[in-house]
């Protein structure tokens, strides 16, 4: 019986074989705060509060495509030192093969450390040297790769233009590829694309893109996708590489395929909020070539990995979608800005690690009203992202009784969602929020007319070491009132 539906192929994602080669480095990133300037130098002072070591590069592909519980091999070359070894621990502790990771003498790992204060980037620094792969290195690793192609359904070449991927070896791995039988997808980093001829989809970015066919494109401009689709056409017949796929950041996607009898599909962007887009190149590639293993058309495809770039870019830092996560966003059971318990219990955990001030409210917001709205705005004033509790359906009949809610958890919740102080909404069935601020343990609650001692919650949030505020009442309005007055 054929599939319908675009979330049922994920589903089948633990079935494909998919093997990764790319350039792999360790990403450390450092977080603190800064209050003051240098004596030495007029230059900002960061305090260290925290720090994360991480697969960076063609790792997270790999990170992805096993978050999305797909069968992973990865192929690639670190040094003979402490990173190396680093990355091949983090590697198979995601439940990726990596007998194909060659541990080169003589040669560095790359590693990228990047001081982070608050939200902003202050300095990268990065510690590499350009790989010169040896002939006899080279011939052993090719040597495994092909005995894995005969277990394998796609191949993702991740170049992040650290020499790995030179014209011997690229070529070579796409020849053994499509004699074996895979597709094989490329996310570039030179504007050369010989080394790439053959590769049934080639992956660039729109300033990569610009820079292959030496055009530039504004694709909110009239007539960008035909200019666009004959320009790319172009570097399909020149290169020798069999369709692209451009990615376009808010403006989305553009496919354009090498046969002129088929058509281009170009599909919007689905990010509602746009936090970070580190990693978010490598989700696409790691989603899209999972579902085109599983067989569907481009478009689905297309349409697949956008919705799981929109799920990442709406995290901080190098992060990773799961099938979970892309099964809901494609089945569109989460409205915009609603999430499960699960979900936000990660996500608030992730903004804790970037060093983000995780903030909560709650309440059953049944007709909203100027006192609530007041209430959003001073909450985010003392947070970087605002959670806010909404009561179900269920929880608001046993605290006020058969008649409420007046609106139903759905719309309360869509409601919410839309004011610009709330980050996210999360609908919590218990009569008080405390199971729920358990789980997501946000720095700071917030909210109206509770001082400390008959407020659970917030003594709760106090127990742990964060911060209870009680707000002003804005006098004159509740929805009890509205209600009564309705009825009148």
């Amino acid at each position: 019986m054929p599939i319908t539906n675009l979330y049922s192929y994920v589903d089948l994602f633990p079935t494909m074989r998919v093997m990764c080669v790319g350039d792999m480095m360790l990403d450390i990133f450092v977080y603190g705060k800064t209050n003051r300037l240098s004596p030495e130098a007029p230059v900002p002072v960061l305090l260290e509060q925290r720090s994360r070591r991480m697969l960076g590069g063609a790792g997270n592909v790999v990170a992805n495509l096993c978050s999305l519980g797909c069968r992973t091999s990865f192929v690639g070359v670190v040094g003979q030192d402490a990173d190396g070894n680093a990355l091949r621990e983090y590697i198979t502790q995601l439940g990726a093969e990596c007998d194909t990771l060659l541990q080169l003498s003589g040669y560095s790992t790359s590693v990228k450390t990047r001081y982070v204060s608050g939200r902003q980037h202050l300095l990268r620094v990065d510690r590499e040297e350009p790989l010169v792969l040896p002939d006899d290195e080279m011939q052993v690793l090719l040597g495994k790769i092909e005995e894995r192609l005969k277990d394998t359904d796609m191949v993702l070449l991740s170049d992040y233009g650290k020499g790995l991927f030179d014209e011997r070896f690229t070529p070579a791995v796409i020849e053994l590829s499509c004699k074996a039988g895979c597709q094989v997808i490329v996310d570039p980093k030179t504007t050369d694309y010989t080394i790439y001829r053959g590769a049934t989809l080639v992956k660039p970015n729109k300033k990569e893109f610009e820079g292959v066919t030496g055009r530039s494109f504004d694709p909110a401009a009239p007539g960008f996708a035909e200019e666009a689709v004959a320009a790319g056409r172009e570097v399909c017949r020149r290169y020798g590489v069999k369709n692209l796929l451009v990615t376009l950041s808010e403006y989305g996607m553009l496919y354009i395929p090498g046969d002129e009898s088929i058509s281009y599909k170009w599909i919007p962007t689905e990010a509602r909020e746009v936090f970070d887009v580190s990693g978010a190149g490598d989700t696409s590639l790691a989603v899209l070539g999972a579902a085109l293993a599983t067989g569907v058309s481009m478009k689905q495809a297309m349409k697949i990995a956008n919705a799981a770039s929109g799920i990442v870019v709406g995290k901080f830092g190098t992060a990773c979608v799961t099938r979970e996560e892309l099964k809901r966003k494609l089945e569109h059971k989460e409205q915009a800005g609603v999430l499960t318990v699960e979900a936000a219990t990660q996500l608030a955990e992730e903004l804790r690690v970037q060093g983000m001030t995780v903030g909560f409210t709650n309440g059953c917001f049944d007709i909203l009203h100027p006192g609530h709205l007041s209430s959003f705005e001073r909450a985010r004033d003392l947070c970087d992202v605002l959670f806010v509790g909404l009561n179900s359906d269920d929880s608001v009949r046993r605290l006020k009784g058969p008649t409420r809610p007046v609106n139903n958890q759905q719309a309360r919740a869509a409601m919410v969602a839309a004011l610009k102080p709330v980050s996210y909404v999360v609908i919590f069935d218990d009569d008080t929020a405390l199971p729920l601020i358990d789980k997501l343990r946000p720095d700071v609650i917030a909210k109206e007319g509770y001082p400390l001692e008959r407020w659970p919650e917030g003594q709760l949030v106090e127990s742990y070491g964060g911060k209870a505020v009680e707000l002003p009442r804005v006098d004159g309005f509740s929805t009890t009132s509205i209600v009564e007055k309705i009825n009148s």
